[in-house]
């Protein structure tokens, strides 16, 4: 309650203060200078007009003579085809754009940069197309260009919220997982599972949806982080009602060459090294990254049960000791070719390999519950395994731009597959009370393999409609392969060999096709704004356990799913949103494997082939006030209802290894779960040295099972709470603080694991059964920067301080009561140092058809 109160009164603080005016117009001082102008210039017959001269001029105040004078910002000329580009202009006070040819009067126009408000539902632009300019005796003025330039914490469109990770200091050196920490509304708990409102959001890289799980992906590599808790048509469907976290990797563009170096190590040894690398230069923009990050993974863990159905009953007590010694490998490589100003091909690729040696020792002490002489029985299990994935990833993409302002299309073709295998040795020691003699023992070991291969095209196109409106719409079909195969062997005292247990053992693949198609439209009539939307998709299904010959199929016809957005500015900077939603959830591989992992046996695991999509709907209110210095107030009101939820739970089922009857947990479709809740997130510029981001969500979940022989989850209400605070102190200093809290909730349902080549080690816990008891966690960091440009910094990171940031579960059926609590890496320290370096005006690529002269006068203006 003491936690709750100091969420609330944390708010409040942030409220009281949202209304103060930050000094200054942008965040971080200096406005960036990141315009962009780019157009075609014609003769008066309607021909390209090459080597024309283009230059941008602004009026700025002279110190020498105290008198203003216009002063060159940047120039170029034009190409054969009469195209010309101006990239990195300054975003603040006027500017004049001039054209001169020989045989043609001056072209002159005075370009306004003047901050205006986009269409509500559309990201602001940093480009400009000029479009087609006519050199003529008569002079036509164009339009202003609108350009926006700052960088905030957060930002709100009408379909999702972007986050800024720039300033995510204390997840320098780390992966993603570290980098959501950050974030408001998202939780991710210590084994990097992410959810938003208590469910899975599908996870996306730069729009696409990925197999990679948030420790796969360096946060070094992260540009800003895009959350959709009601994504509109154009995105997939899928993914359940979470909605999506879209990660957004780094992109430059800037002209010549930069990059950065960073190298850092943890308090336990493990090192992390990485380096990006950006050229550009005419035509062509070349990228490169890389990155190294070993893990030295510490868990510690314990079970208390009480199986209540058996006779005797018998209580377990089971304590763990783990380390996982190991690391990944990131790397990333692109590349942009501008055909023209408005055509650009794109090629880019990614490689990840992962290595990691786990290893336990795992203590099970069992007593039976009946009067007189208890029975007792104790085993210590030492385990030690290996883990491997390799993944490659292809991209390939056309953008065309038409000369109409905002009309564009898009052509992408996605590629990901991936290979992992598994090894462990598995040496259990029996005793009959603890501390005793050793009266038996076995021998077992698994060893497995899989591999997957994911296919996405998609095509779109945007198409502007009169002067606020905007279609879009786009084809979309994706083609998913998993193949997966488990052996699992007992050792033979007899013959001194291991014996493959049948019962055990799987062979399994499956193919999934989606196919999609959408359409979305978007208006504003004055202050009121809307988009409307209709996706349709259509799935298959086919698995076959491939040692039985067993097949499973599923084929569901076309299905639609309408988003409709509304919006309604009123005075005073003040927005109220309305959004309604439909989303489908198809169970994954692992969910449907019937494959059953009994290793432990405490925590066996067994998929449902069975299993249908989900589908939930979603209706969500929002208000929006921004305040003088850029304070922000968001504060939204939420209902999701799902049908034939997803969600794991605990049976009573026979043991393929023992044929005995054991608890095995499996998953079914449940008749329905829903979710409410009201969601606060505010941000605050107190001073030019101080930030705040606060993110409160109270909800109340529950999901009716819908079987009189599984326990239903009572509905409870819980609280979740994010702070991120932001302090820049003298000396070029920052200090981060950040502090997440959740309550006691319910415990979450359909958790997505990603690809690793076998069932994942997943707990004896159940969605529909249990609930996670409250937990709260600290993270503090601090950077320097050094040299005249900042281009040199160290930052020292410490996460989970308090050693707080735990899960402590307690589960239930007709069958056991359980207390499940683990806590992984506490007060994890990583100190990180990065150099980025870069010459903006490198002419490094020449061109021919320009000359050496051309070129010379061009890294002049420059």
């Amino acid at each position: 309650m003491q936690r709750i109160l100091w969420l609330i009164a944390m708010l409040t603080f942030s409220l009281q203060l949202s209304a103060q005016q930050r000094p200054g117009g942008f965040a971080g001082g200096k406005p960036p200078s990141i315009g962009r102008l780019y157009g075609k210039i014609l003769d008066n017959e309607g021909k390209p007009m090459p080597y024309t001269s283009v230059i941008v001029f602004q009026n700025r105040f002279d110190s020498a003579t105290k008198t203003k004078k216009d002063v060159l910002i940047k120039g170029a000329i034009t190409q054969n085809n009469g195209e010309f580009n101006l990239e990195e202009l300054p975003i603040m006070g006027p500017l004049i754009l001039k054209i001169s040819a020989t045989g043609f009067k001056p072209y002159s126009q005075a370009i306004s940069f003047m901050t205006k408000k986009p269409a509500p539902g559309t990201m602001p632009s940093f480009d400009k197309d000029l479009g087609n300019i006519k050199l003529t005796s008569d002079i036509s003025q164009l339009q202003g260009v609108t350009v926006t330039g700052t960088k905030p914490l957060m930002k709100v469109d009408m379909d999702k919220k972007v986050f800024n990770v720039e300033k995510s200091i204390s997840s320098a050196g780390g992966t993603a997982q570290d980098v959501m920490k950050n974030v408001p509304s998202v939780n991710v708990d210590i084994d990097g599972n992410m959810t938003m409102r208590n469910a899975t959001p599908q996870l996306y890289i730069d729009g696409r949806p990925t197999t990679l799980t948030l420790d796969q992906i360096p946060a070094d590599a992260i540009e800003s982080v895009e959350v959709m808790t009601a994504p509109s048509a154009k995105y997939d469907a899928s993914g359940g009602g979470a909605g999506i976290v879209n990660i957004v990797l780094k992109k430059n563009r800037k002209t010549g060459y930069n990059g950065n170096l960073r190298a850092g190590v943890d308090k336990r040894g493990g090192i992390n090294g990485g380096a990006d690398f950006n050229l550009r230069q005419g035509k062509l923009n070349l990228t490169a990254s890389g990155m190294i990050n070993q893990m030295r993974d510490r868990t510690t863990g314990k079970t208390d049960r009480y199986d209540i159905s058996s006779d005797p009953d018998i209580h377990t007590l089971q304590e763990n000791t783990s380390k996982s010694n190991g690391g990944f490998m990131f790397g990333r490589l692109g590349a942009d070719y501008f055909a023209t100003n408005r055509t650009t091909l794109s090629v880019s690729g990614i490689r990840v390999h992962g290595s990691f040696k786990p290893s336990s020792i795992l203590d099970i002490n069992t007593d039976t519950l009946f009067s007189g002489a208890p029975a007792t029985a104790f085993s210590r299990r030492v385990t030690a395994g290996k883990r491997e994935f390799n993944g490659t990833g292809l991209v390939l993409g056309l953008k065309h731009l038409f000369p109409h302002e905002g009309e564009e299309l898009t052509v992408d073709a996605n590629y990901f597959g991936g290979k992992a295998t598994n090894s462990s040795n598995y040496n259990t020691d029996f005793y009959n009370v603890k501390g005793g003699a050793v009266t038996s023992n076995q021998l077992e070991k698994i060893s497995g393999n899989g591999k997957m291969r994911n296919i996405t095209t998609q095509t779109d196109y945007v198409k502007p409609i009169g002067a606020k409106g905007k279609l879009e719409a786009g084809l979309r079909a994706s083609f998913r392969h998993i193949e997966n195969a488990n052996y699992n062997y007992l050792f033979n005292e007899a013959t001194g060999l291991y014996d493959l247990t049948s019962g055990n053992t799987s062979n399994y693949k499956n193919n999934e096709s989606v196919y999609a198609a959408y359409v979305t439209f978007s208006n504003s009539i004055h202050n009121f704004s809307y988009k409307l939307g209709l996706r349709g998709e259509s799935s298959k299904y086919t698995g076959e356990l491939i040692q039985t010959g067993q097949q499973f199929s599923n084929s569901y016809p076309t299905s639609l799913f309408p988003t409709i957005f509304l919006s309604q500015k009123f005075k005073h900077d003040q927005e109220v949103q309305l959004s309604a939603t439909r989303r489908i959830n198809r169970p994954n591989f692992f969910q449907l494997i019937p494959f059953a992992d009994s290793t432990d046996k405490l925590n066996i695991t067994k998929g449902n082939p069975g299993l249908v999509p989900e589908f939930t709907q979603s209706l969500e209110l929002s208000y929006l006030k921004t305040f003088k210095g850029n304070h922000t107030f968001l504060g939204s009101v939420y209902y999701k209802y799902t049908d034939n939820t997803i969600t794991s739970y605990i049976d009573r089922q026979t043991d393929p290894t023992t044929g005995n009857t054991a608890l095995i947990n499996t998953f079914i479709n449940a008749k329905g779960s829903y979710t409410t809740g009201a969601e606060i997130t505010v941000q605050n510029y107190f001073t030019k040295w101080w930030d705040m981001s606060t993110n409160i969500n109270m909800y109340n979940s529950k999901v009716d099972a819908g079987q009189t022989a599984v326990a239903n989850q009572k509905a409870l209400w819980s609280v979740f709470g994010k702070l991120n605070s932001n302090f820049k102190l003298p000396a070029a200093m920052e200090l981060q603080l950040t502090a997440t809290y959740q309550s006691k909730t319910n415990l979450p349902i359909n958790t997505n694991n990603g690809f690793g080549g076998g069932p994942p080690g997943m707990e004896a816990q159940s969605s529909s059964q249990g609930y996670i008891r409250s937990f709260y966690g600290i993270d503090l960091a601090l950077k320097k920067s050094f040299l005249k440009s900042k281009a040199l910094s160290a930052t020292i990171a410490v996460s989970d301080i308090f050693r707080t940031r735990k899960t402590d579960q307690y589960s239930y059926s007709a069958y056991f009561t359980q207390n499940y609590n683990r806590l992984r890496n506490p007060q994890m320290i990583r100190l990180n140092i990065a150099y980025r370096f870069g010459k903006i005006d490198a002419s490094l690529f020449k061109r021919k058809s320009q000359g050496a002269g051309n070129q010379g006068m061009m890294d002049g203006m420059q």
